[in-house]
């Protein structure tokens, strides 16, 4: 059965997306507990980070870099946290957070943000991320 994300990869489900190639997606997570907290999915299925074959492994940090970047010019932050939690959709994948404190990181903390904030700020980052 697929995961919620193979069906946003598949664009069967509408999502923010921040960046995409051959391997990877990022998206804004629609669930956020910061503004701009991303999402950053491989695009094949497997659940578990390190069942990932070396490839993506090799692929994957690079990839969020980017976006981290990306994210880092648009949301005042002292930096960018990384989580991998992989208990919430099996389906491997990167929370990428803007944060100022360790108390940023806190998933059980959510924020409320409207579809048109949303938007906006998927665009303000999609044109601050260079996959090149």
């Amino acid at each position: 059965m697929s995961s919620i994300f193979t069906k946003i990869i598949n664009k069967e489900i509408d999502s923010y997306i921040l960046a995409e190639n051959d391997n990877f997606i990022s998206i804004l997570d629609i669930n956020p507990i910061k503004k701009g907290h991303s999402l950053v999915i491989p695009k094949i299925e497997v659940d578990y980070i390190f069942d990932l074959n070396e490839s993506y492994l090799k692929g994957i940090i690079p990839f969020a870099k980017k976006v981290a970047d990306g994210i880092k010019k648009t949301i005042e932050c002292n930096r960018i946290g990384i989580s991998v939690i992989g208990l919430e959709v099996p389906h491997c994948h990167l929370h990428l957070i803007p944060i100022n404190n360790l108390n940023d990181m806190d998933f059980r903390n959510k924020i409320d943000i409207s579809s048109d904030e949303m938007r906006e700020l998927c665009y303000a980052i999609r044109k601050n991320i260079i996959l090149t």
